[in-house]
């Protein structure tokens, strides 16, 4: 699934081209995604103008001009497609069928906007823009992880008396929003943390942060950036709006390394692989303590 450095990515691509722009119409070639969307779709955001597009956590929101809002969450294979009609304007062309192009936004200047989801696990739905921070999807998120607010005394706050691993308690969604297994398995190795280290010991009894988990904020910050960088990774069915691919799963450290040399210098390690909550975790044993 696009984690917190994919789906910026698609909103950076895009922003320029739906920002303060007027959707004309919507073709709408299907009555459901993951849900069934939002009664009276089309008619709702035709002749609407965007006037912000941001990120939260792992969702898009466009609010729009009638004091609504379009929240969009990709799943696990969504993607949007900014066409020009220009040949040549695609970095690599995309393989797509047309059977999955489910939403098409014209828009006033010309340009159309595809949604593609071959699985279907992405959805579209409308809030009350003033009822964003109080709906159940969002009220409970944690805080942003590229934000000031995340710092090792939040992360002492929230890891103190937790008994679970460190990286389970990254991945809680109502502690820090966005990130996902990739990225903190990349993490937790810049900050030379073992995945299975419990999250509580890294606090005093004070409650004050570890020297370690002071390490983690930078390294989960770092990551994230040089993720974004690269235009996120591409393993499976991640895309930028222009059709090309991201590039950062060049770049691992641990994820997906299983059995290969550890690439921190000085370091004769072995990456493994193990099994947390049901999801593989990568790490040097040697060098994440």
């Amino acid at each position: 699934m696009p984690e917190l450095p994919e789906v910026e990515t698609v909103r950076r691509g895009l922003a320029p081209a739906m920002m303060n722009v007027q959707i004309d119409r919507v073709e709408q070639r299907r009555l459901d995604l993951r849900f069934p969307l939002p009664p009276n779709f089309s008619a709702r955001l035709s002749g609407q103008t965007i006037r912000d597009l941001r990120r939260r956590a792992k969702y898009l929101i466009a609010e729009m001009s009638n004091g609504e809002s379009l929240v969009m969450h990709l799943g696990m294979s969504g993607s949007f497609r900014v066409d020009t009609h220009k040949p040549g304007l695609f970095h690599h062309r995309r393989q797509h069928a047309a059977a999955h192009d489910h939403i098409v936004f014209h828009l006033s200047t010309g340009m159309r906007i595809t949604y593609n989801d071959p699985r279907r696990f992405g959805f579209m739905m409308l809030i009350p823009t003033p009822e964003l921070n109080t709906h159940p999807y969002f009220a409970k998120l944690g805080v942003e992880p590229l934000s000031k607010d995340l710092d090792a005394n939040f992360l002492a706050q929230a890891f103190q008396s937790k008994k679970t691993s460190i990286k389970s308690a990254l991945l809680d969604q109502y502690l820090i929003a966005g990130l996902g297994n990739i990225y903190v398995c990349e993490a937790l190795f810049e900050a030379r943390l073992s995945p299975l280290a419990v999250a509580g010991d890294l606090v005093s009894i004070t409650g004050a942060p570890s020297k370690k988990l002071m390490c983690l904020p930078p390294a989960i910050k770092d990551v994230l950036q040089r993720a974004l960088l690269a235009g996120g990774s591409s393993l499976r069915d991640h895309r930028q709006t222009n059709g090309a691919l991201g590039y950062f799963q060049h770049h691992f450290k641990v994820y997906d390394r299983e059995g290969s040399a550890c690439r921190r210098s000085a370091c004769s390690g072995i990456i493994s692989r193990i099994r947390q909550a049901g999801r593989s975790t990568f790490y040097c044993p040697r060098c994440q303590k």
